[in-house]
């Protein structure tokens, strides 16, 4: 009998709904890259909102991710799935018919309120279709897959639909999914929760969203308009209320975060993996999309069609990443991941404002390659290291690290370029876009204001590509070798098993 045979056609439908949301989630993390220009020529957003308008939501669903995962885990992950769903769907179509970035910025909000009760839970329930470990296994492979795949084929959606129609289609797409979503998980999917619920600690939700979002914006505010002593007090503010967040969850018996997982080298090079992976993609996606747009003049229709290769190299490494781990084991994974996403941004400092499009479609599909196995590695290390009932908390840190990770990208290495393109522009606007587009500009301002930003692009992809690679020396050094010769199931002294797992790992993986 097949693995597939094995299972009820019931759980398959279910994964497959769980699925349509899993890449609607992460594809509205990148819809807006090649967007942002046609937003700006409708609503005109200052530099500062231009930012807040692309990670808000990024930035909502990670610092609500953990707690969300703990409260379906303990009242029920259906019920979030389907209130997480319905708010998605508000958010999307108030941010479809936004007329002001204040708006659409709210609007982004909501929808990465209801992204952050999707994403734990639904992975808990993927668990919990399949009972088999090895299904299971896979399920959370094609899980990890969708959610690169969303992340990847973002802007491509985004670019298509921008060539025929106007800038709000981008989030109005979201509707028809949540709604056939709505109507047929309650048929479905079972609601499943942990046996002995605990009570969520709500300081700790709070310090967490409050420290994140001060921090960063201290940053986005510092870069778009210059330092302040104000802007120093409020970051200053946000780093003391994130060092408190951190003290507590030691201190409690159910921390929101548990960072006695961080003990285990293993788990925490998986997830700064997939912190700094999505840090990287972030940024070198939302100032790519800006550059092909602004700085060459393509097409919203071709930057699109450029960014296909990238995107399904990215889809087919992340679906072949089991293949992968069986051949060269998770150690060596892990660590080309870092190098391959290095080398490939490192293809972007070859840019100029003269050409570059054969450098930028190089570096998607090298970095592609790298982004695509991390993608798969920190999910699966994640949800492996915890019994099943707290499958929902793991994920949840596993995609919070993911999600932080695409807001913190464009946060704070887009405000690294915005702060360059400030320095070196022509001193007309604070973005590229609104400067090209101001009246009676010169040629030779508007030459200015591209090559100040291709400078910017390049400061920050350049920081990304070090961050990588030097993640990927920090990897060689904490990863323990694999035995050779061991039998992928079973354990190798204290060495990594061919499917990853460190034998205290192995003890507890569902």
């Amino acid at each position: 009998m097949t693995a597939r045979s094995s299972t009820p056609r019931r759980a398959w439908l279910g994964f497959t709904l769980v699925l349509s949301l899993v890449g609607l989630v992460a594809m509205d993390n990148s819809v807006l890259y090649l967007a942002m220009p046609s937003i700006t020529d409708a609503i005109s957003p200052s530099a500062g909102q231009a930012l807040w308008i692309v990670d808000i939501y990024g930035f909502v669903v990670a610092s609500l991710l953990i707690a969300f995962g703990n409260l379906g885990d303990r009242h029920g992950r259906l019920r979030f799935l389907l209130g997480g769903a319905t708010l998605f769907g508000i958010g999307s179509a108030g941010a479809a018919f936004a007329g002001t970035p204040e708006i659409l910025i709210a609007s982004r909000a909501l929808m990465g309120l209801g992204g952050a009760t999707l994403l734990p839970s639904g992975l808990a329930i993927v668990s919990s279709l399949f009972p088999d470990a090895r299904q299971r296994a896979r399920a959370i492979g094609i899980f990890a897959a969708t959610f690169a795949a969303g992340f990847a084929v973002g802007p491509v959606v985004g670019g298509l639909l921008l060539s025929r129609f106007w800038w709000g289609s981008v989030f109005l797409i979201n509707l028809p999914i949540v709604a056939v979503f709505l109507a047929f998980a309650p048929r479905f999917l079972k609601d499943v929760r942990e046996a002995r619920p605990g009570r969520v600690d709500a300081l700790s939700v709070a310090q967490s969203a409050i420290g994140i979002l001060l921090a960063v914006y201290a940053v986005k505010s510092a870069a778009a308009e210059g330092f302040s002593v104000e802007q120093l007090a409020i970051g200053a503010l946000g780093v003391a209320v994130l060092v408190w967040f951190v003290r507590r969850q030691l201190t409690l018996e159910e921390p929101l975060l548990d960072l006695g997982l961080f003990r285990d080298r293993v788990f925490t090079v998986a997830v700064l993996t997939g912190l700094l992976s999505l840090v990287a993609w972030a940024a070198a996606g939302y100032l790519s999309g800006v550059y092909l747009q602004s700085a060459l003049g393509y097409g919203v229709l071709v930057a699109a069609f450029l960014a296909l290769p990238g995107a399904a190299v990215l889809t087919v490494a992340c679906v072949g990443t089991a293949g992968v781990v069986e051949r060269i084991g998770k150690r060596a994974a892990l660590i080309a991941s870092h190098f391959f996403m290095a080398a490939g941004l490192a293809l972007l400092l070859f840019t100029g404002t003269d050409g570059g499009v054969v450098f930028y479609v190089a570096s998607t599909v090298v970095a592609g390659v790298g982004y695509g196995l991390s993608f798969s590695l920190v999910a699966e290390t994640a949800v492996a290291a915890v019994p099943a009932e707290r499958a929902g908390s793991a994920g949840a840190i596993a995609e919070m690290s993911n999600e932080l990770g695409n807001a913190l990208g464009i946060s704070l290495l887009g405000s690294l370029a915005a702060f360059v393109f400030r320095l070196q522009g022509p001193g007309v606007s604070g973005t590229l876009d609104t400067t090209l587009s101001a009246p009676g500009l010169s040629a030779a301002d508007a030459d200015q204001a591209k090559e100040a930003f291709v400078t910017g692009l390049h400061a920050a992809i350049g920081v990304a590509a070090a961050l990588t690679f030097a993640l990927g020396l920090l990897a060689v050094r904490w990863l323990p070798r694999e035995e050779r010769g061991a039998p992928a199931e079973e354990l190798t002294g204290e060495g990594l098993t061919r499917d990853g797992l460190t034998g205290e790992e192995e003890k507890v993986a569902p």
